[in-house]
């Protein structure tokens, strides 16, 4: 069996949509709105600003990276050769962990979202959820094994037919507010930085889960034309599109609903903007329509970076080198992709042991951008590093590829070491307790260190 992954399987048009579909605009707005409204309040459209700028210095970073160095790994790749074997095993495991965490979170939407089609009711059962989420599941992963190019075709549907349904609904709630009046007025005020030293790291977490996801396209750069060129620009380019829809709900939300109903509707706030908005129960399972495809996009891209980001530590012994082959005929990482299945599958029912579908939601959702942050925050300083002498040819490329990631990375790791205070006792067992049990798994001397990014690193000083 070879190592190697498909080469020129993916157009910057198709890495585009899978940044898009990787941040995942219909299922994050469904799960996450009223997450962020809970802890922002009337902040909540100026916290989508406010914290998007760090995640765009990481994605600064990406992009520089993934241009010098393309990888399957990626932040992992790029951590181990920048700052050794220990600090890039974690970064790997730290998305591996992510990804798995999110695998609940991801398939619980898709569950909701179908039974709201039998009877809305039945969306709060955890236990028929696990269920359909687990059927899903399994369809998502099937499609993975059969090879880039259909997971890509597949996604290019998902997820154009996802934007357009999101844009009429959005499009129908302000009109709607328009005409009916918004039940909280708009103000300027919603942009400032009134944040309580509680609620500010609170919403700082829920942005970066908002935003989390898009790095995907750095997971294909092998696979993608022009390698981690094209890559690194479609992970770039799909952060803006996700912030214009972002805004766009949330400031609907705050229209059409009071801050105690918006809080409440975790489990799809979409539909029931839909219904607000006068699109009646058609429209509102229209809605859901995309919710389901979106949500099955981002277990697509979740399960992408996954399998991806397993096998390249697979190839390189960081784990089992049973994970670094790929399938003979499909060139995609079938081994990676047979533990995704068995490990998501587990934690999708051990989630159903959990009282409510929102407690599943409200525990993912912080475990996962704590992760994030992390992972996140390591690129963001390798990047710094790789670039730290390019002031010798540009004081605005220095800002831009050093100073500018390293401020975000570190912004976002103080956040994520603040926010573990405030967590109850099933994140940090989630969050905190799966990343240090990641230790057991290292074993540096099962493989070399990568050697790509100390020569690059040599080179810019």
């Amino acid at each position: 069996m070879s190592n190697q992954l498909r080469a020129n399987s993916l157009s910057f048009f198709e890495s585009l949509v899978m940044g898009i579909a990787g941040s995942a605009p219909g299922y994050t707005i469904a799960v996450t709105t009223a997450v962020l409204i809970a802890t922002a309040g009337k902040l909540s459209p100026g916290a989508l600003v406010i914290f998007a700028v760090p995640m765009l210095g990481i994605a600064v970073a990406y992009k520089a990276l993934s241009k010098l160095d393309v990888s399957a790994g990626a932040a992992y790749q790029w951590t181990t050769a920048a700052c050794g074997k220990f600090m890039g095993f974690l970064s790997g495991w730290a998305l591996l962990l992510a990804s798995m965490v999110f695998m609940v979170t991801g398939s619980i939407p898709v569950a909701t979202a179908t039974l709201d089609f039998i009877d809305p009711a039945l969306a709060g059962n955890v236990f028929l959820t696990a269920a359909v989420a687990s059927a899903w599941f399994l369809v998502v992963a099937s499609v993975l094994i059969t090879g880039i190019e259909i997971t890509s075709r597949v996604q290019l549907v998902m997820t154009g037919v996802e934007l357009v349904i999101l844009a009429a609904v959005l499009i129908a709630a302000f009109v709607h507010a328009a005409h009916a009046g918004p039940v909280n007025a708009f103000s300027w005020s919603w942009f400032s930085f009134g944040y309580t030293p509680g609620s500010f790291a609170a919403s700082a977490l829920a942005v970066i889960f908002f935003y989390w996801g898009w790095d995907v396209t750095a997971n294909l750069g092998e696979e993608t034309i022009g390698g981690g060129d094209s890559a690194g620009n479609g992970g770039f380019s799909s952060v803006f599109v996700t912030i214009f829809f972002y805004i766009g709900f949330t400031l609907a939300a705050l229209f059409l609903f009071s801050l105690k109903d918006a809080r409440n509707l975790t489990d799809n706030i979409i539909y029931n903007m839909a219904i607000t908005a006068g699109l009646g129960h058609a429209g509102g399972l229209l809605a859901s329509v995309a919710v389901i495809l979106s949500s099955i996009a981002t277990l697509e891209t979740t399960m992408l970076q996954f399998s991806r980001t397993l096998f390249a530590m697979g190839r390189d012994g960081a784990m089992p080198r049973m994970f670094g082959v790929v399938g003979e005929k499909t060139q995609t990482p079938v081994r990676a992709m047979y533990m995704l299945m068995a490990v998501g599958l587990a934690l999708v029912w051990a989630s159903s042991l959990m009282p409510s579908v929102n407690a599943i939601i409200a525990s993912s959702v912080n475990a996962v951008a704590i992760l994030v942050a992390y992972y996140y925050g390591l690129a963001g300083l390798v990047a710094a590093w790789v670039f730290r002498a390019t002031y010798r040819q540009s004081f605005l490329r220095w800002l831009g590829l050093c100073l500018f990631p390293a401020v975000s990375a570190l912004m976002l790791i103080g956040l994520g070491l603040y926010a573990i205070t405030t967590f109850n006792m099933v994140t940090k067992i989630v969050g905190l307790g799966g990343f240090v049990a990641g230790v057991i798994f290292f074993r540096p001397s099962r493989y070399a260190a990568v050697e790509a990014l100390p020569a690059a690193v040599e080179s810019n000083a």
